[in-house]
């Protein structure tokens, strides 16, 4: 089988790969020039664990290949971003995927499966992406079979996860979900859940938007704890001993290319029905602004001046820093301009970020903990000699409780700062 994999970002890439691992004949297509060059030498744009073994092997065995252009195949995927527009309720771009789709047309003939990945807006493969292709004069069901397959991978687990997660198979017709299950029966040992597009459009928005719903309580949870003077954390701990609870973790903001977007597409196709997703997403999105108020707090009660920020991903080993609420919150302290700030961070290949530690916490007073990196995690007090005064702000609870610090605050325990000004922390 011949496929094209149209975008070779986060998901579009490793899923070329492994149908190419799997034996199939993949072309990827992406519009960058630069991405492209980089791939066919072997090498992968992003941070992903055995990524760039997969790749390798795939190409010597020549069964992939990363161009600009499209031509003929079997089945076409596309998975490209999915950006929130810039309106009231922050609904689905779907340009990048339209392109995708007019960019198969001319391709396109009877008998091939067209598969979109990218996470889309309910009803969008029946009102928007069916559309398009029955202008070309196809009987989707018939001609062509048109399926939505949403991705449910995790990053820095992604190969794994696309083998072994079950799969959602959202056709048209029936017919298109059994086109879908063909094709990902290649290499995917999960379920392959049969479900219509419409369905599967809903369910996988509405497995982030859980996520970020309960994360929102958690959120709210450690505000109240500042109000109350109570730590939330472990409150938290406490809580989930209980065999039917699950509060979520905390931290300083909701990001990534899922949890901190899908929702909205859900409220910009029915505003009116979602008050509770609106909250959550008005609470996570207060988060940055809460972190970056009580650093300021803390900065002024030790006469701090300069801030070191650990960490500007929206999660933990990986270099993705898109929607990153840590990124958010040094960007405001930056522009704040009340203190020098520095930011390390072992993913992130920037110029702006300090690549040694040791300089990046030179004659530092507070280190601003945002993303949970393992590197965070394994610090030990002769890494922290440079600093001028031993504080940490840890936002994601990672840091060792063993090191000799002067203060140690994380979201649990923040209400200290209010006590220690003598003022009621409402």
């Amino acid at each position: 089988m011949k496929i094209v994999t149209i975008g070779l970002g986060y998901i579009g890439l490793p899923t070329a790969i492994m149908f190419a691992k799997h034996e199939q004949d993949v072309i990827g297509v992406d519009i960058k020039e630069d991405v492209i060059q980089i791939i066919n030498k072997g090498y992968v744009h992003l941070e992903e664990p055995g990524l760039q073994e997969e790749l390798q092997k795939v190409i010597q065995a020549g069964r992939f290949k990363a161009q600009t252009n499209v031509e003929k195949a079997d089945a076409f995927i596309i998975a490209v971003p999915t950006p929130n527009k810039n309106d009231v309720y922050k609904s689905c771009d779907l340009t990048y995927v339209i392109d995708g789709v007019e960019s198969i047309l001319p391709f396109l003939e009877a008998g091939n499966t067209v598969i979109i990945e990218s996470t889309i807006a309910p009803r969008s493969m029946e009102d928007i992406i069916k559309p398009l292709i029955e202008e070309r004069g196809f009987t989707v069901g018939k001609d062509i079979f048109l399926v939505h397959c949403p991705e449910r991978v995790l990053p820095g687990k992604i190969l794994h996860e696309l083998t072994y997660n079950n799969r959602i198979i959202g056709g048209i017709t029936d017919l298109c979900t059994e086109a879908g299950k063909k094709i990902y029966s290649v290499f995917v040992k999960g379920e392959l859940i049969a479900s219509s597009a419409s369905s599967a459009e809903l369910s996988k928005l509405m497995e982030n938007t859980f996520r970020d719903v309960n994360i929102a309580l958690a959120n709210e949870l450690v505000k109240i704890g500042n109000a109350l003077n109570i730590d939330a954390l472990e409150v938290i701990e406490m809580a989930n001993k209980h065999p039917r609870v699950n509060i979520h973790s905390p931290g300083p903001g909701v990001g990534g290319h899922c949890l901190a977007v899908d929702p909205y597409f859900i409220v910009a196709s029915a505003p009116e029905m979602t008050p509770l997703i609106q909250t959550a997403r008005e609470i996570n999105m207060s988060m940055p602004g809460f972190v970056f108020d009580k650093t300021k707090e803390l900065m002024a009660h030790i006469n701090g001046k300069k801030i070191t920020v650990l960490g500007v991903t929206y999660k933990g080993n990986v270099d993705d820093i898109r929607e990153s609420p840590a990124l958010e919150i040094a960007e405001k302290l930056i522009e704040d301009g009340t203190y020098e700030v520095s930011i390390f961070d072992p993913h992130v290949d920037e110029e702006w970020i300090e690549k040694n530690f040791k300089e990046a916490t030179q004659d530092s007073d507070l280190l601003l903990v945002l993303s949970d990196h393992n590197e965070f995690k394994e610090i030990v007090e002769e890494d922290l000699s440079e600093m001028k005064q031993h504080h940490v702000f840890d936002t994601k609870n990672v840091f060792s409780s063993d090191l000799n610090l002067d203060k140690y605050t994380s979201l649990g325990n923040i209400a200290w700062l209010a006590e220690a000004k003598n003022v009621s922390p409402l």
